[in-house]
């Protein structure tokens, strides 16, 4: 049975080995190793995400089988430039591949949208790897547009993300 629940501190290693899971199993062959690892220990380190979930500017929604991550959303600041101060930003939505259909992507975006209005933001903005056909026909279906280009570096590799926007 799937639970949902906010993630705390205690969470940040699971956390971070479900979405290196996730983000390996998505994208793990586009990159060298060495540009993969760097990018995994980075940002999505247990320490990292340690730090976000310190953090009161960020929120963290865990889908969970027997206590063990299988999915989550993450929102925080907007880190993209030139949109409004008022828009918060999905930073994550990763479920594991086992798990894609199962509806939890949809129940976790419910749960962003529904922070991102209780908090009083007009927009949520995030972005998706151009050839991630399988997030950007959800997005799509969202209502999320295309607004922007953005380079998102996983090690030394530059991939080419679209800043896709809802009006809240």
């Amino acid at each position: 049975m799937i639970a949902y629940r906010d993630a705390r501190t205690a969470d940040a290693d699971a956390l971070s080995a479900m979405a290196q899971q996730s983000f390996i199993e998505t994208f793990g062959t586009l990159y060298a190793p060495a540009d993969l690892d760097t990018f995994l220990e980075s940002a999505m380190s247990p320490a990292a995400y340690a730090a976000q979930l310190g953090d009161a500017a960020y929120r963290i929604r865990l889908a969970t089988i027997e206590g063990q991550p299988i999915g989550f959303a993450k929102l925080g600041p907007s880190y993209f430039d030139g949109f409004s101060p008022d828009a918060i930003c999905l930073h994550q939505l990763y479920v594991l591949a086992a798990h894609h259909g199962d509806g939890i992507g949809r129940r976790l975006m419910d749960w962003s949208l529904e922070q991102a209005r209780a908090q009083g933001h007009g927009e949520m903005l995030l972005s998706v790897f151009v050839d991630n056909v399988r997030a950007r026909r959800f997005y799509d279906r969202l209502g999320f547009r295309k607004v922007g280009d953005y380079d998102f570096m996983v090690g030394n590799h530059r991939d080419h993300d679209e800043i896709m926007r809802l009006e809240l």
